[in-house]
């Protein structure tokens, strides 16, 4: 099974080249990436043109102009891009394990999305990481980690679970299967019937709400929360803003409401791609 990877990118380089060390290790290898790139300067594209000649990998860039936060327009443009007929989707600071894509791939059924999540490092343990910690998989044990300012937590029960306890747990888990940005996978058929993601969106909940849509679509979900596993790295958020994330979540609740599967303001929009 063939998958187009969608990682989104906004001035990380470095950590954008750990994530692609990740990917240029995976069991599942019969994948292209795409990244899909808000604006970012020349360092992030000089980065992606190395690893690209480094790892082998097939990547896209697409790149658009930095007009602030604009998040779902490159997810969009992302997805029209894509060659396979199933989409995974994450982000530039999200390290895959080894087995992550194959995951996706064995888990994948017709009129279902899947819902991972991500474990989430502090700065001092996201800037220890480096190529070799990736390649070797040590950055996933929990021992390493804690050797490297990860503190100790429930939470760590993600990096430990055999297949046999990730399938329970996916099934015994009282976090709600919404669409992750950061881990989340689907269709391009389901995703293209939605009309992609809702440009009128900045920060805050837009994933969710795609989710929200194909679930009004008659798509279901699907945990993969603790099989599909990424470990997210620190950064600053400077384009959180608690206004429009709330104008964001009362979108969403509007869509719930009223079975809203459908949005003008996404891939149709695009027309011939141009700004």
């Amino acid at each position: 099974m063939r998958l187009s990877v969608i990682i989104t990118t906004y001035n990380s380089p470095l950590w954008l080249e750990k994530v692609l060390w990740g990917y240029s290790i995976q069991q599942h290898q019969d994948f292209e990436i795409i990244i899909g790139d808000d604006g970012s300067k020349d360092d992030t594209r000089d980065t992606i043109n190395r690893l690209r000649e480094e790892t082998g990998l097939s990547i896209k860039h697409i790149w658009q102009e930095d007009k602030g936060f604009r998040k779902c327009r490159i997810l969009n443009k992302a997805i029209l891009q894509a060659e396979s007929e199933y989409l995974v989707f994450t982000d530039g600071d999200c390290i895959p394990r080894q087995d992550f894509l194959a995951v996706h791939a064995a888990e994948a059924r017709p009129g279902h999305f899947l819902s991972g999540g991500y474990h989430k490092l502090p700065m001092s343990t996201s800037e220890a990481i480096g190529k070799d910690d990736i390649i070797s998989g040590r950055c996933f044990d929990l021992k390493w980690l804690k050797a490297h300012g990860l503190p100790a937590s429930y939470k760590n029960s993600k990096l430990t679970a055999g297949p046999r306890a990730a399938k329970l747990y996916n099934l015994l888990t009282p976090t709600k299967c919404n669409f992750k940005g950061s881990n989340g996978s689907a269709w391009r058929q389901d995703v293209i019937r939605v009309n992609g993601f809702d440009e009128r969106m900045p920060w805050g909940g837009l994933d969710r709400e795609f989710g929200v849509r194909l679930l009004n679509a008659g798509i279901k979900a699907k945990h993969v929360r603790y099989n599909a596993i990424v470990v997210h790295l620190d950064h600053k958020r400077g384009y959180k803003d608690p206004a429009l994330v709330n104008e964001n979540k009362q979108l969403r609740i509007n869509n719930e409401r009223n079975r809203v599967a459908w949005t003008d303001h996404g891939i149709t929009q695009l027309g011939d791609h141009r700004e």
